[in-house]
């Protein structure tokens, strides 16, 4: 790990000195479409990128974040969507570069998460006007997150999804592969061990996040990415008709419950147990399986964030 700068010092560099580093997943849904223009803009601000990479084949993905770093930026940025950012979280954790992101992905919850403005011009200007805050890291077991780890019907949505129907339709195309799922779909019964007490609850979907959103949409007005804590919530329940009414509801509403309100489980550390065991959605990659060791550490990560967003 790198000595750290302070944040104000950090901020001051880029504004400063403009090292930053691009990297630009051209298979996401805007990124070979927006790839030039973010170049463009890029310098029109008066940067002039010490590397400028678009990354064709995501099995390269990170080779290319770390040729990136290489060139010792201040600022690494990196557009595509969540799947793509987590990787660059992973790349710049502990280290004394900050992440700058560009939302090019369909649903974009870590730039939602970040209070980003979603539309590419504005992404960028936060690189001119922002200011380097420090957020949570997540960890499944040793598997840095950025996100969310899930558990059940979304695990099979994200390996049936359709990229095609994902470019038409954006954030619906999730909802909707789940509705094809669901009546073919087990509930499971999932055990929550967290400061000291043990939850049970049956569901067909379990998520527990890092940051606020999921699928796009808020998941509680007062869950943050940078509180120190992971939240744990179902959707639904163990009853399909009650899945079915949250996944519709979401899908067409995107509504919120507080954490006062709703059935969550906060902590910053959780065991997780599922019978039967279940393999784990983290942050795009299932690459796990339960019972998984959940935990926050908290200002992990560097980012480059607006003036408005609550550093902690």
């Amino acid at each position: 790990m790198s000595e750290l700068r302070t944040k104000a010092e950090h901020t001051e560099a880029i504004r400063k000195d403009r090292r930053v580093a691009v990297v630009i997943n051209t298979r996401s849904r805007r990124g070979r479409r927006h790839y030039v223009e973010v170049i463009e803009r890029l310098h029109q601000l008066g940067f002039e990128p010490l590397a400028e990479i678009g990354v064709y084949n995501p099995k390269r993905l990170r080779e290319l974040l770390d040729t990136a770093l290489a060139t010792r930026p201040d600022l690494l940025i990196v557009g595509g969507g969540d799947g793509t950012l987590s990787s660059a979280v992973r790349h710049v954790a502990h280290r004394d570069v900050a992440l700058g992101v560009l939302p090019l992905g369909t649903t974009n919850n870590f730039a939602r998460s970040l209070g980003l403005p979603l539309d590419l011009a504005g992404a960028i200007r936060v690189f001119d006007t922002g200011k380097v805050a420090d957020i949570d890291l997540g960890m499944a077991d040793d598997r840095p997150f950025a996100n969310l780890a899930s558990f059940g019907v979304s695990v099979e949505v994200a390996g049936k999804v359709k990229p095609w129907l994902k470019r038409v339709l954006g954030r619906p195309a999730y909802p909707l592969t789940a509705l094809t799922i669901l009546p073919g779909h087990r509930p499971f019964r999932a055990y929550i061990t967290a400061d000291g007490k043990r939850h049970e609850l049956l569901t067909h979907q379990l998520n527990i996040a890092n940051g606020r959103f999921h699928g796009g949409w808020q998941v509680a007005k007062d869950i943050s990415i940078d509180n120190g804590m992971l939240v744990a919530y179902q959707l639904g329940s163990g009853k399909k008709l009650r899945l079915l009414g949250e996944t519709l509801a979401r899908a067409t509403t995107g509504r919120w419950r507080s954490l006062a309100g709703g059935p969550f489980v906060v902590g910053r550390e959780m065991l997780l147990e599922t019978d039967p065991p279940m393999a784990a959605d983290v942050d795009g990659e299932v690459r796990l399986r339960t019972p998984i060791r959940l935990r926050v550490v908290p200002n992990g990560v560097r980012v480059m964030v607006p003036s408005s967003f609550e550093d902690r």
